[in-house]
């Protein structure tokens, strides 16, 4: 069965075309500079859809071969636990929390409504990086305000990323050949955007991003945990809301520490030059990561193994030895050599061989958890 996934962003439309159940990529692609060269969302699918259909260098004959289609969509709320068949009625849920996920959740959807327009033979699927985390109990997902505000907003901690976290937690399974419910699981998704997720018996019990992915982590440009007096005190300064919103969100973290760039690269190029800030912006990183394990550490007791992935979990060796440093007598014991070997994608474990609790890199996979997904849904309507 073939499934195309669909990540459809403000600007951009990321697409891989999958062979299921084996899992291997057909074709893969990104379009960019929409609402520049490309109108808009309808028309990006469309040029999609011709480019794997059209003349010699087209993959598939036809659209009819396309079974399913597998759109991530950021936020679910709490209506959505799982990936779920594309009704009128999911529509209309995932427009109701627009205003949670501004950025994303408006473009995934213009993402569905043109894959309905050009193909509706196929499964239409959503896939929501907020489904991992609804195991979360009230005492993880609460905040200690006013109880009315949950009922009535439903302010509350969502999490992110969950995709990349249930797929590396699942391939951590499948390579140790263990039940994903065996196992108490620490997973780093480490990029411009990062979280952490404490994984206990294959689900998820925290997570560091909570009602916005801005919570948690420091990020590329989002400032992660912040004394909430602070907005206060900025906005009694003159700053508008609008103006801290775009202060912690996006001038801010990496970029805002450093004055130099959101690049984990380029700030370990600077710290090699000698720049302080660049210095002082990687240190607070991995010393708020190295936070973050040791609490989840507590929540999960017994902890099995930590897992890097993401851009920077992945390739940033240094990165992942500094946030565990001085771990060693919580039985973390990282191996420099396998460490510094463990970059460009390799899937590896890091840990020493007499650590308790194993360290692995596992390149992150959404889009084949996805198209997994949208598989299992897809198989299950036409049967």
């Amino acid at each position: 069965m073939k499934i195309l996934v669909i990540n459809s962003g403000s600007s951009s439309i990321k697409y891989q075309l999958f062979q299921m159940p084996e899992e291997k990529v057909i074709a893969r692609g990104i379009l960019e500079k929409i609402g520049e060269e490309i109108a808009n969302h309808e028309e990006g699918i469309n040029y999609i859809i011709k480019m794997l259909t059209g003349g010699k260098g087209g993959i598939i004959s036809s659209v009819d071969e396309i079974a399913g289609i597998g759109h991530r969509v950021v936020h679910g709320g709490e209506e959505f636990t799982a990936s779920v068949l594309i009704t009128d009625g999911v529509i209309g849920e995932i427009e109701k929390y627009s205003d949670l996920a501004p950025l994303h959740n408006p473009p995934n959807l213009m993402g569905i409504m043109a894959c309905k327009k050009y193909l509706p033979h196929a499964v239409q699927v959503a896939c929501f990086d907020t489904a991992f985390h609804h195991t979360l109990t009230p005492k993880a997902y609460l905040y200690a305000i006013p109880y009315e505000l949950y009922r009535k907003y439903k302010i509350r901690r969502y999490g992110f990323h969950g995709t990349s976290h249930l797929y590396v937690s699942r391939r951590l399974a499948n390579i140790l050949n263990r039940d994903k419910e065996d196992l108490n699981i620490i997973t780093c998704h480490l990029g411009n955007g990062c979280s952490v997720t404490a994984v206990e018996k294959g689900m998820s019990v925290d997570t560091s991003m909570g009602f916005t992915p801005l919570e948690g982590l420091v990020m590329g440009t989002r400032s992660g945990d912040i004394d909430p007096a602070i907005i206060f005190y900025l906005s009694q300064k003159g700053y508008s809301t609008g103006e801290l919103n775009n202060l912690l969100n996006k001038k801010s973290g990496l970029l805002g520490i450093s004055e130099i760039s959101n690049d984990m690269r380029d700030l370990f190029a600077a710290k090699e030059k000698g720049d302080e800030k660049a210095k002082i912006a990687i240190d607070i990183f991995c010393y708020r990561l190295r936070k973050y394990i040791g609490a989840y550490l507590a929540v999960l007791g017994q902890t099995d193994a930590i897992i890097f992935t993401g851009g920077i979990g992945e390739n940033q060796p240094a990165i992942r030895e500094e946030s565990l440093k001085g771990m060693e007598n919580l039985a973390i014991i990282i191996s420099k050599e396998r460490n510094a070997s463990a970059v460009k994608g390799q899937e590896a474990e890091i840990s020493d061989g007499s650590s308790a609790i194993k360290v692995y890199v596992i390149p992150t996979n959404e889009e084949t958890q996805i198209a997994f997904d949208t598989f299992e849904i897809a198989r299950s309507h036409r049967d």
